[in-house]
């Protein structure tokens, strides 16, 4: 019997394995191709360097695909691909872009960068898999690292190294370089808040006073959610980021709710949110400080107030965005039929808006798809993993890439105010594509763990189990 057993897993694993390389070609073939279908678009020929950038692309993949399959080999089969085809598409994207600022005598060359990033993010994909053999080690640093992405949180209000780029203090200049180290916090983040949850789960779910259908969190264990508020706040305050404040809080809350399972911890945290929003917008529109908030808000609720001759045209932007989108349609105007590069910022805050504009509603729909697949592989990850920290782990790093590409759709489509979020894998921006691709990795590393059959006990070793067990129980004469 479990010799039969054995070969099914073994023609089961194989089949897995060819299904994946069928993902990743056609992840190839979305990234080569979208990259061809911009110099046909664009300038009406297949771009001189189409061999070499689609050999270099496909270095990357399947070398990252090996290195997986030697590591990892019962790792998630979908995640890899799913993220090379996202990576292909936002470099065409990006280039497409390029060669409109080019044509405009602007700064281009971001495609370039871009691609040296995701070497980079590659490279400390394959590091990660390598060195971390086991994510449950990774629970002995929980207050180390929760301290180290305090530090980097903290690293853009240190005078000489830190920037203010677009109004948002949340980047440092070293050695010509400019990082985002939020864009590492957040990985840290999860990891620390994972193992303190696992840990403190028992008190945390320990019910307090009754309000209609839903018990509160008793107040003495009210600390932790408060404190993360107060950090969010201070992001909002001093670092005038609306988007990394209500990724790291929701980040929070979330793992706090699946850790105790107690809907109370949402009652109070989302009124810890509404009510911090409402007193911060409130200071913002009568004082005159923390105006951004306010203008955040105003140019949300009112884009066409601040759009046009006669106006600040604040709203520009968004605007234009919502212009571009509307003009895609369904299906979009194509590689180089449309105007994406009007939208200030196209290749990274807006890189959405440039994806509806040409390839249209259809595409932003596949761009969703793909994302969700991702959440979902990840969730999926977090069911069958054995331990508790390797589930919280899986569920922070699903709702980093639900969150995140919650609340740059919707600020880009005007469901919500403008953050300032990239678009994980398709967005401009190296410290962002490199922390995802760490992301990944970590996430395959759980999934191998998880789906890794339990070893087949012989006869032999049942005996002699059982006679151990008979040694254990039996009472001295």
């Amino acid at each position: 019997m479990s010799q039969q057993t054995g070969t099914l897993l073994g023609f089961v694993h194989r089949r897995r394995r060819w299904a994946e390389l069928f993902l990743l070609v056609l992840a190839l073939a979305v990234g080569a191709g979208a990259y061809a279908a911009v110099g046909l678009g664009v300038e009406g020929t297949i771009p001189t360097n189409m061999v070499a950038y689609a050999g270099w692309l496909a270095v990357l993949v399947i070398g990252a695909h090996i290195v997986v399959r030697i590591t990892a080999p019962y790792a998630d089969p979908v995640l890899l691909p799913v993220v090379a085809a996202l990576n292909g598409l936002g470099l065409a994207v990006i280039h497409r872009l390029d060669l409109a600022y080019e044509a405009a005598g602007k700064p281009h060359g971001f495609a370039q960068q871009q691609l040296i990033w995701m070497t980079v993010g590659v490279l400390l994909f394959v590091a990660t898999l390598i060195l971390v053999r086991d994510h449950r080690v990774l629970q002995r640093f929980t207050y180390t690292l929760g301290l180290v992405a305090i530090l980097l949180l903290l690293l853009p209000l240190v005078p000489g190294i830190g920037a203010t780029v677009n109004g948002a203090q949340i980047w440092i200049r070293l050695a010509g370089f400019s990082l985002q180290p939020g864009e590492v916090a957040k990985v840290l983040l999860v990891i620390a808040f994972a193992g303190y949850l696992v840990v403190h789960r028992d008190a945390l779910a320990l019910a307090g006073r009754r309000l209609l259908f839903v018990d509160l969190p008793r107040g003495r264990d009210l600390g932790p959610i408060l404190a993360m508020w107060l950090i969010s706040l201070g992001i909002l305050v001093f670092q005038r980021d609306l988007g990394s404040s209500l990724l790291f809080f929701g980040l929070f809350l979330v793992l706090l709710y699946v850790a105790t399972e107690r809907p109370g911890w949402l009652v109070v945290g989302g009124s810890l949110f509404l009510g911090g929003a409402a007193v911060l917008y409130y200071i913002s529109s009568t004082t005159g400080k923390l105006a951004h908030v306010a203008q955040r808000v105003d140019i949300w609720l009112n884009p066409f107030d601040h759009y046009g001759e006669g106006t600040d045209d604040r709203a520009f932007q968004p605007v234009e965005a919502m212009f571009g989108m509307g003009w895609g349609g369904l299906i979009g105007r194509g590689f180089g039929e449309g105007s994406p590069e009007r939208v200030p910022y196209a290749n990274s805050d807006f890189i959405v808006a440039s994806i509806g504009e040409e390839l249209g509603l259809t595409g932003v729909i596949a761009v969703v798809l793909l994302y969700g697949f991702i959440v979902e592989r990840a969730l999926r990850a977090a069911l069958v993993c054995r331990d508790g920290f390797g589930k919280l782990v899986c569920v922070g790093l699903a709702g980093v890439f639900a969150l995140q590409v919650f609340v740059v759709i919707g600020g880009v489509t005007r469901l919500i105010p403008l953050t300032g979020l990239t678009t994980p894998f398709l967005s401009y921006g190296g410290s962002s594509l490199v922390a995802n691709w760490v992301i990944i990795a970590l996430l395959l590393r759980i999934s191998d763990q998880a789906r890794r059959p339990a070893p087949q006990m012989t006869a032999l070793d049942a005996d002699s189990e059982a006679t151990q067990v008979v040694k254990a129980v039996r009472v001295p004469s």
